[in-house]
């Protein structure tokens, strides 16, 4: 049966591949920010990946002992889906925090399956946020602020300083996502390899730099991540090309392919990294955390 094994087939080049890149990342160690590192992942094109980027990433960084934050900051709640973070409708959540003032210690979370993994879920009532958030005194701040107040709240009581807090924002440029914006440093958009991926990213783009001229000089889009990436196709090579000569600094050099794996994770309220993290879609968020966490903020 040897005799018969091709080493110059695809699945035997793409498993030679496999173990090259995982021997890479055995035993690294990835580096603590010096500061707390808020990165706000936003997209306003659905679809793209942006909640299965937040929540993998992030429990790519808390497996390698880095404590890591997500704010589940969408009302339809599958970051906290992910996370296998309760989110029914009785409990406290991200609502409570920007519309009545509920300090956020009291919402975090701590997710079931990996250590110094926590999350601030989101519940149904957020999908009225937007308009709640309208007539209240420092609308665009009250996230920022809460997130500050929790960061002292940490260093009060002696519990380790975070060192990323990622904010999943919802598919759309209303003031859940301008509240995310003024409480990030960073900004990470995922971005689709397919057609039409570029589309609408100068209205995202535009956005941001209103958020950096009037309410937070300190954003910047610091990572881009392509995701569903199929590399059978030209369509998402020539996708790929274009948005790495548009943004040369910002896309990682990790892609994140279309994997059963990673879609059906949520099902089974995990991430990929706990739900098989030996597959090719983990090891793909493992390498995007690893070069996250070593490149310096743009």
């Amino acid at each position: 049966m040897d005799d018969d094994f091709d080493d110059n087939s695809p699945i035997a080049s793409q498993l030679v591949s496999e173990t090259r890149r995982r021997e890479k990342l055995l035993g690294r160690s990835l580096p603590r920010p010096k500061h707390t590192r808020i990165l706000a992942v936003a997209n306003q094109k659905g679809g793209v990946g942006k909640t299965t980027t937040t929540v993998n990433i992030a429990a790519a960084l808390a497996s390698a002992g880095l404590n890591v934050l997500v704010i589940d900051n969408d009302p339809q709640g599958n970051a906290s889906t992910a996370l296998g973070v309760p989110h029914h409708a009785e409990i406290d959540s991200i609502y409570d925090v920007l519309i009545n003032d509920v300090p956020m210690a009291e919402v975090v979370a701590t997710c079931p399956d990996i250590d110094k993994l926590y999350c601030v879920p989101a519940t149904i009532h957020l999908a009225g946020a937007e308009i709640e958030l309208v007539s209240l005194v420092a609308r665009e701040q009250r996230l920022r602020r809460a997130i500050d107040t929790y960061v002292k709240y940490r260093e009060n009581n002696n519990l380790e300083r975070l060192d990323f807090i990622f904010i999943d924002c919802p598919p759309s440029l209303g003031l859940l996502t301008v509240n995310a914006f003024c409480a990030a440093n960073e900004v990470m958009i995922p971005i689709q390899c397919e057609y039409y991926a570029l589309e609408g990213l100068s209205q995202l783009l535009k956005n941001i730099e209103m958020i950096q001229k009037h309410l937070n000089s300190d954003l910047v889009v610091s990572t881009i991540l392509l995701t569903m990436y199929d590399g059978r196709t030209n369509l998402a090579a020539h996708v790929a090309a274009d948005v790495r000569e548009h943004f040369p600094k910002q896309v990682l050099r990790a892609m994140i392919p279309r994997s059963v794996r990673i879609s059906e994770a949520p099902s089974y309220q995990q991430t990929v990294m706990t739900y098989d993290r030996s597959s090719t879609g983990a090891l793909s968020y493992l390498e995007a955390a690893a070069e996250l966490a070593e490149r310096p903020r743009t």
